[in-house]
């Protein structure tokens, strides 16, 4: 067999070899940040296994909403599950689609290289918020949460002055820029951050989760695909990775 055959058998026996990917897709997929982060870990094989392709965005939920009342389409959303119920509500999810992806707890960052206060008790962390320079937590999310929490402690009032409440999902950003002193959000963003470290998590007396929630947009074209992207999230790949970055399934 001469040298040309023997290319052109090699060449055909690659693409044998190669798996064919039927109706592979683009999903569109709009995602709170403690997600982004692990589909930047899993997103490859995803696609190397499946031939989809992942288009991710992430930010809060009041601006997915503002996109969707523009019209912009989307396959996936995953985001806090009440956002979710009320876009099954109001007929932008299916209902059927949705899915706990996984949960994280609300903890306390600073800049790497700082003090760390103590939070090991409800008084503590009381005189920790009242101690700092400045605070910042989110609008919506862990920020209600926050926000509600101050009330119960009596200390809305003294450390409002102080208090940051960016409209995009920056807070772990500015703890890392040294703008803010304690950053008040989600675990998992404070342990994906460069710069920042996790004090603790807030005392069990005060603390509250926020589920990661997915739904397939009722007018998604790429429904199959995303259904695919769901499992693989639940799956071995994904798993380690959540926890990894500071989060937990959701307990049955």
């Amino acid at each position: 067999m001469n040298r040309m055959v023997l290319t052109a058998v090699f060449s055909l026996g690659l693409i044998i070899a190669q798996p064919v990917v039927v109706n592979a897709r683009e999903i569109k997929i709009w995602t709170a940040r403690a997600i982004a982060t692990v589909l930047a870990e899993i997103g490859p094989e995803f696609e190397r296994k499946t031939g989809h392709k992942l288009i991710v965005s992430s930010d809060l939920p009041p601006a997915f909403a503002a996109r969707a009342d523009k019209g912009e389409e989307f396959d996936l959303l995953i985001t806090g599950s009440s956002v979710i119920d009320d876009w099954i509500a109001a007929g932008r999810i299916l209902p059927n689609t949705r899915t706990a992806i996984s949960r994280s707890g609300i903890g306390v960052g600073v800049r790497v290289g700082t003090r760390k206060p103590n939070i090991s008790s409800v008084e503590a962390f009381k005189q920790a918020l009242l101690d700092a320079k400045s605070i910042a937590y989110l609008k919506v999310g862990s920020g209600i949460h926050i926000s509600n929490l101050l009330e119960r402690l009596g200390i809305a009032e003294a450390v409002a002055a102080k208090a940051t409440r960016p409209d995009s999902d920056i807070v772990c950003e500015l703890v890392a820029r040294g703008q803010v002193e304690l950053g008040l959000v989600v675990i998992t963003q404070i342990m994906t951050t460069p710069g920042v470290e996790l004090v603790g998590p807030l005392p069990p007396e005060l603390q509250s989760y926020i589920v990661f929630t997915a739904g397939i947009s009722s007018r998604s074209k790429s429904s199959d695909a995303a259904k695919q992207l769901l499992s693989f999230l639940l799956g071995p790949v994904a798993v380690p990775v959540i926890k990894a970055q500071g989060m937990e399934l959701v307990p049955k």
